[in-house]
């Protein structure tokens, strides 16, 4: 018990002091979990540790995540993705075969051990990618759904290719074997005595295969509704969880005893299950779980790199492992462009799929236990595989601080030319300056429109809409459009930078002009205030006291009375505001700001002291009886009433 309380503490200990410093300067948790290997990995081979016997635990994390992934998938959108999926998918891995193939056979390798480790290093790695994607808000790119359709399909393909292995199998290996080698061939002869198609010939196989399949995609859709609605009728949520669990292992498990991939298995379930009314509980369940496994595989990967081998081969390894990367980059770019992946996207899904996979310990394993691939090779092979891992979170650097700024959009057209001097310009025609322009147009008022998005300006005009293509934040623009003659400027463009500088411009170059800027967030209004700005709207301010009013009033309160707390809310907020821009600075957290904390405290006591005196008292006028239960029920249970 001792030694497992160790060993559990060792791995929570590293992957909570490495992934926060990595994270701190963004390099991702995946790398973070990686370096944590690597630092406990001298201790844990003290302590005797079978780190891969781990990794096989941790690789489960693999098969939640693809539980997870597909219930994000309807299957009509699994149906669109078809052709990437056999396109994308389908060349990449037979290409990328063929050329590892080729270079294998020309470093003397024997044709089998050839196409052996063609077919290892085909694969990527599923947990890596989509993890780096979803952390970083690329999945729903191109490149990230181009790389996800090419990580479906090798996932799939691992079933043939466990198929195909066998029939490689070198006789001359036998009796050669390793203790390592041993331990892979107990493991399969111990798996292959826990299967359902042991012993059956190929069409009975087939029949099986299709019985499981058909039970997942018939329960799925059929017997889950009634079994977790029976389950939630307990009332326990660790009921559920246990539920949502138990699921999970026993399609892994049914898809292992017939042979087949448990995380295909399991992202066929969640594809199932992606309509259901219980999705989103299933997935709040399962993610704790996905994310800890998922840490702990990562950490098995970097505390199993043989450095004694490592650093005995030192400039073999390195240089293969670059080899590969390179190999794979070159095959995804060609692949990606005959699949019309352009610019960024196309780099996004080369650069990310340029790793070997966690599938390629598994099958290393599996063709040293059935004599396809000698095992001093292998020992090698898995210092590539977990090289190449450890260097895809780089790679993700590399896209997103050289490759992305490349092909960010530049637009190389000229300002169009403004004609008419109008007293009122508007900066930026999106969700903001749109609805202000048309309440001034509709009110009778002309107005200057300056947008930067050429798509933007096209369907403005298809509604014969005036926009006028430019940036307004140069002041040859400005100047085109009549600052000098304008009475009041509008600023709705998109980044908050740009608005406090154009603010700051026009505040001490025109100051006669009336300026009312669009403030992303409160620390936003305290910059522009500091500009020189005076006119200062939140853009998600007023929707927030809607959504307080409409709270009242489900509480009974009356909408006259709504309306009345409301507005003195409004106006109490903006009157602060002007208080704490006095004290706000930039350059300082807010937690560290003694001055601003202590501002902070004495408004909320005088915010909660005002709306109490005004509000929920009986002395204001118009108070109906049953208002006044109302506010003093929620007096009463208020934390200030205490």
């Amino acid at each position: 018990m001792t030694d497992n309380l160790l060993l559990i503490f060792i791995f929570l200990f590293a992957g909570v002091a490495a992934v926060p410093i990595a994270s701190h300067f963004k390099l991702g948790s995946v790398l973070g979990y990686l370096i944590a290997g690597i630092a406990i990995s001298p201790l844990l081979s003290l302590l005797l540790v079978d780190v891969g016997s781990l990794q096989h635990i941790a690789e489960f994390g693999v098969v939640m995540m693809l539980f997870l992934v597909g219930l994000e998938l309807e299957p009509h959108l699994l149906w669109q993705m078809r052709t990437r999926l056999l396109g994308l998918g389908g060349l990449q891995v037979l290409l990328t075969t063929a050329l590892v193939t080729g270079v294998a056979i020309l470093l003397d390798l024997t044709w089998p051990v050839a196409l052996a480790i063609g077919l290892v290093f085909s694969l990527s790695s599923t947990a890596i990618v989509l993890q780096t994607l979803n952390e970083k808000g690329l999945m729903q790119s191109d490149g990230g759904k181009g790389s996800f359709s090419v990580l479906l399909f090798q996932d799939i393909a691992v079933i043939p290719m466990l198929a195909l292995l066998p029939l490689l199998a070198l006789p001359s290996l036998t009796g050669g074997l390793d203790h390592n080698t041993v331990v892979a061939s107990t493991s399969v002869a111990h798996d292959s005595g826990m299967s359902l198609v042991a012993g059956l010939n190929g069409w009975q196989k087939a029949l099986v295969t299709i019985a499981a399949i058909a039970t997942i995609i018939i329960g799925g859709s059929r017997l889950t509704a009634p079994v977790f609605r029976y389950i939630a009728s307990a009332h326990l949520r660790e009921l559920f969880t246990a539920s949502a669990l138990l699921l999970i292992v026993g399609i892994a498990l049914l898809m292992s005893l017939v042979g087949l991939s448990p995380a295909l298995g399991t992202f066929l379930a969640g594809v199932v299950l992606a309509n259901s009314q219980y999705k989103h509980e299933l997935e709040s369940d399962i993610e704790p779980f996905k994310g800890l496994l998922l840490g702990l595989f990562f950490m098995t990967v970097g505390a199993g790199i043989n450095f004694s081998l490592l650093f005995d081969h030192f400039l073999v390894i390195v240089a293969l492992t670059i080899a590969l990367i390179l190999l794979k980059i070159l095959v995804m770019l060609f692949v990606g462009y005959i699949l019309k992946l352009r610019g960024a996207n196309l780099w996004l899904a080369a650069l990310g799929l340029a790793q070997a996979g966690e599938f390629g310990f598994v099958l290393l394993s599996f063709t040293v236990g059935i004599n396809v691939i000698p095992a001093d090779i292998a020992e090698q092979l898995l210092l590539i595989v977990a090289l190449s891992m450890l260097l895809t979170p780089l790679l993700f650097i590399i896209y997103e601080r050289i490759i992305a700024p490349r092909y960010q959009v530049k637009i190389d057209r000229a300002a169009d030319a403004i004609d008419r001097k109008r007293k009122v310009i508007i900066a930026g025609h999106g969700r903001v300056g749109g609805i202000a322009n048309r309440m001034l147009r509709g009110t009778g008022f002309e107005t200057t429109v300056i947008d930067y998005s050429p798509s933007n300006l096209e369907m403005l005009r298809a509604f014969k809409m005036e926009v006028y293509y430019g940036d307004a934040t140069r002041p040859d623009m400005l100047h085109a459009a009549g600052i000098d003659e304008a009475d009041i400027l509008v600023i709705a463009i998109n980044k908050k930078q740009d608005i406090t500088e154009l603010a700051q411009y026009i505040a001490k170059t025109y100051p006669h002009i009336h300026v009312i800027a669009r403030a992303i967030d409160r620390h936003h209004v305290y910059d522009l205030w500091a500009v020189g700005c005076r006119d200062i709207i939140r853009e998600t301010f007023d929707s927030s006291l809607r959504i307080g009013r409409s709270a009242l009033i489900a509480l009974g309160i009356s909408e006259e009375k709504t309306h009345q707390i409301s507005t003195m809310f409004g106006e109490m907020d903006r009157s602060f505001m002007r208080e704490m821009a006095e004290v706000y600075d930039p350059d300082i957290p807010d937690h560290e700001n003694a001055p601003y904390v202590a501002k902070v405290i004495e408004l909320n006591e005088a915010w909660a002291k005002q709306i109490q005196n005004k509000a929920f008292t009986p002395k204001n006028e118009g108070l109906s009886p049953e208002d006044l239960k109302k506010l003093e029920e929620i007096e009463l249970n208020s934390p200030a009433s205490g």
